[in-house]
């Protein structure tokens, strides 16, 4: 499913978020997680949920586990692609960060102000104000960004 050094990250990132160091990621994990992320308003029902998402008990297996399932419903690059090109009539492979934010928040499955929010802090607008969406498409569906 994953090659030996996507393994390598997912190992990483689990690594951070078992705070505690005991194997496992709980609830106490994902909260201090957040914090660290410098997100320290988060809801027990939001950390009950994200828990309830295993079979059981997370450990490094089952993380890997997860992951796999969230990435397999991904869509196909190119199918992320098309539908921002959409917005860009002009072909230049970016669009306005204000234009998106606003169909995100507006259409279909909305984002929330903090989704958005989180989504421009890992994707920043360039200077212009315009977002990168060929470089975010990528990201999306391969996990890390282009050289």
């Amino acid at each position: 499913m994953f090659d030996q050094s996507q393994i390598q990250e997912f190992k990483e990132a689990f690594t951070i978020m078992d705070q505690n160091r005991d194997g496992f990621i709980d609830k106490e994990d994902l909260r201090d997680t957040f914090a660290a992320l410098g997100r320290i308003n988060v809801k027990n029902e939001e950390l009950d949920a994200m828990v309830k998402e295993a079979p059981g008990p997370i450990n490094f297996t089952v993380f890997l586990t997860m992951f796999g399932e969230k990435l397999k419903g991904t869509d196909p690059e190119e199918t992320i692609l098309h539908a921002f090109k959409v917005f860009d009539t002009e072909g230049k492979g970016f669009v306005k960060a204000d234009f998106i934010k606003e169909k995100l928040m507006t259409q279909a499955d909305r984002f929330s102000e903090e989704e958005v929010k989180q989504m421009f802090a890992a994707f920043p607008p360039d200077v212009y104000g315009n977002l990168d969406y060929r470089n975010l498409c990528y990201v999306i569906t391969h996990g890390e960004e282009k050289d």
